[in-house]
């Protein structure tokens, strides 16, 4: 690996869905940034394109592990993205699998991918990856600032949890839709993972100040999950 210790940073899929580039942009200056003291592994999720073309092909009748595939090529196509935008900063190549993963982060460049394999949500990627790499931490930033006992979208009264144990947070997601495009938060292979080794990780929401404060600073403006 390299000399710097690895930070997994799961970006939401939300990230890639501007018409201009301009939001990429703003996380690819803030990951260079961070690149000086950290090796950064970013996992990018599908987002709202990837739902899309997964909602079609179900129309269509293609089954799940093949919708996976589908969402997974869309993730990837958003990571290409980062690359770009990065530059020389990033490793020029997608990794496929855990192992390329791991070559890529021995270069020392910044490493952006997608989804790995069907069956697997982004965040159990993220998971299996920063367990692989032996990362110090695993920032999940997603659409919400965190992990709530209900839905904050529509029950205006739901409260965000300071710290949650991987056993109540599985409890909570546990009823998690498991079909192609209906991951969210966590799900249940991604909170075993960080079971098993012990993953320090926080959920917070998607913008780059916060997942720069969380990585260098450990500073958690949203939810620490306790392995």
């Amino acid at each position: 690996m390299a000399d710097k210790e690895c930070v997994v940073i799961k970006l939401s899929g939300r990230v890639f869905s501007g018409d201009t580039g301009s939001e990429i942009k703003k996380y690819a200056k803030m990951l260079a940034e961070i690149s000086s003291r950290v090796q950064p592994v970013v996992v990018a999720g599908g987002g709202r394109m990837a739902r899309h073309y997964i909602r079609i092909a179900r129309g269509f009748g293609l089954d799940e592990a093949s919708l996976d595939i589908i969402g997974i090529h869309v993730s990837r196509l958003n990571a290409g993205l980062l690359v770009a935008a990065l530059g020389k900063k990033a490793h020029p190549a997608i990794p496929e699998d855990l192992e390329q993963v791991t070559q890529a982060a021995a270069t020392g460049r910044i490493v952006v991918t997608g989804g790995l394999h069907p069956g697997q949500s982004t965040n159990a990627t993220a998971a299996l990856i920063a367990e692989k790499v032996g990362a110090i931490r695993f920032v999940n930033a997603t659409d919400i600032d965190g992990i709530y006992d209900s839905d904050p979208r529509s029950n205006k009264k739901a409260r965000m949890f300071k710290d949650i144990t991987v056993k109540k947070c599985r409890a909570l997601l546990g009823g998690e839709n498991s079909m192609a495009g209906g991951y969210d938060l966590m799900d249940i292979v991604a909170l075993k993972v960080i079971e098993r080794s012990k993953i320090p990780t926080v959920v917070i929401m998607s913008e780059p100040s916060k997942i720069k404060d969380a990585v260098l600073k450990n500073k958690a403006f949203g939810t620490r999950i306790v392995a």
